[in-house]
């Protein structure tokens, strides 16, 4: 409890400020300390598809905190390069000034304090390599692959993994962030309680969700809204949101936001008309007895797959029938559980066990697509040092709870 209460001052006063420049400094000096080799890490590129402005790669955030297009990382155990694209003034007009490594406060803009043009990526590659043995890139990143290609004797590593690690223990900003895109997230879910009714579309469901968080300054969806009513609440991924919801059934919610660059999870089942039937509840509460099960043994040491997901599968699978007769553990579909943080589905080790200061979902689930009812119950937790603390747990769960806030 005193752990709990010492973190919950820290998140409420980091919040305000984000992540610290001091942080991504040790954030590299700590993955500088398992290498053996050269890590190169490209940042996103401005795109000229207009549907969507631009985001930095996940990793790359994770190390700089940087937000500005086409830049490079290169570590090693002895040194950290920073280098950024030649200026492109055209280009500016219409997205505004970028860096430039010759701009006298490069170096304290990037909190590297080496900072290079682009131009000399290759030059100090290759420098590098001539006292290294590894190259460590990101699976699929094109243009490290072709800075690999000077190299093809050396041996690969894996960047993924290695940062990974590092990413599945959240520190205090980290939390704050992740814990005020929760609150914010709950916001949104019950904004969409209270409006929901029969004959309303999906995407207006939607609408009203994204409104919140949009107007609460958060940038963006941390993944794309799921809602769906009626025979689409059986689709784990459905994202069409064009389906009238109807009285008499459920609406699955899966919808959550991304606020200063880190998202949560989040998913409620609700009736549309207010009340659930009396199948629609039984399938309820045996989901949400399956995620309180597995909830409750969340603690640090604790495996995801041969522990978590197997209580909560066991659970299901000992409740309730279908219409067959047949147990209901074969609508379990999909897994138990995700790490959470600058990605919705954060990079993470899945051999590692729970850790203290890891963030997760518990998100059981059953669909029965005869019956047009699904049923998912999803909530973000921090695993701390003896069980855990439910990020989202603001957002009602029991049915009574339920059926007081929809359409009120």
């Amino acid at each position: 409890m005193r752990w709990i209460l010492s973190l919950s001052l820290c998140v409420s006063s980091l919040y305000a400020q984000g992540i610290p420049r001091q942080e991504y400094q040790k954030r590299r000096a700590d993955l500088r300390k398992t290498l053996d080799g050269v890590m190169v890490l490209f940042g996103a590129v401005e795109s000229d598809d207009l549907h969507a402005g631009f985001f930095q790669e996940s990793s790359f955030l994770y190390l700089s905190g940087w937000r500005e297009p086409g830049a490079v990382i290169m570590l090693t155990p002895k040194e950290e390069i920073f280098f950024v694209p030649p200026r492109d003034t055209h280009q500016e007009l219409y997205t505004g000034r970028k860096l430039g490594a010759e701009d006298a406060d490069a170096v304290e803009k990037t909190g590297f304090a080496k900072v290079l043009p682009k131009a000399a990526l290759e030059s100090q590659f290759l420098r590098l390599m001539e006292t290294s043995n590894r190259i460590y890139t990101l699976p699929g990143d094109r243009d490290a692959q072709k800075l690999r290609a000077l190299a093809v004797f050396h041996d690969s590593g894996d960047a993924e993994k290695a940062l990974g690690r590092l990413r599945m223990i959240k520190s205090p900003a980290e939390i704050a962030l992740i814990e005020h895109a929760s609150d914010v997230t709950v916001a949104a879910h019950l904004e969409a309680w209270k409006k929901l009714h029969a004959g309303q579309y999906e995407y207006q469901i939607a609408a009203v969700m994204t409104n919140v968080y949009f107007e609460r300054g958060c940038e963006r969806s941390a993944y794309m809204p799921i809602v769906g009513s009626g025979p689409n609440s059986t689709i784990l991924h459905y994202s069409s949101n064009k389906r009238r919801a109807d009285a008499g059934e459920v609406v699955l919610m899966d919808v959550g936001a991304e606020c200063s660059d880190y998202a949560t999870d989040v998913t409620r089942t609700v009736p549309v008309s207010g009340k659930f039937t009396p199948r629609q509840r039984e399938i309820y509460e045996i989901v949400l007895g399956a995620q309180k099960a597995a909830i409750a043994a969340v603690k640090p040491g604790v495996r995801i797959r041969e522990n978590l997901y197997r209580i909560a599968y066991d659970y299901i699978n000992t409740h309730g029938k279908d219409a067959n007769g047949d147990a209901l553990g074969k609508y379990f579909t999909h897994g138990l559980t995700h790490h959470v943080g600058l990605d919705v589905h954060d990079l993470s080790d899945n051999n590692v066990p729970l850790e203290a200061g890891m963030v997760i979902t518990i998100e059981p689930g059953v669909y029965i697509p005869e019956e047009n009812i699904g049923v998912r119950i999803e909530d973000t937790l921090l695993v701390t040092p003896n069980g855990a603390k439910n990020l989202s747990g603001a957002l009602p769960r029991e049915v009574q709870e339920i059926e007081k806030l929809v359409g009120k």
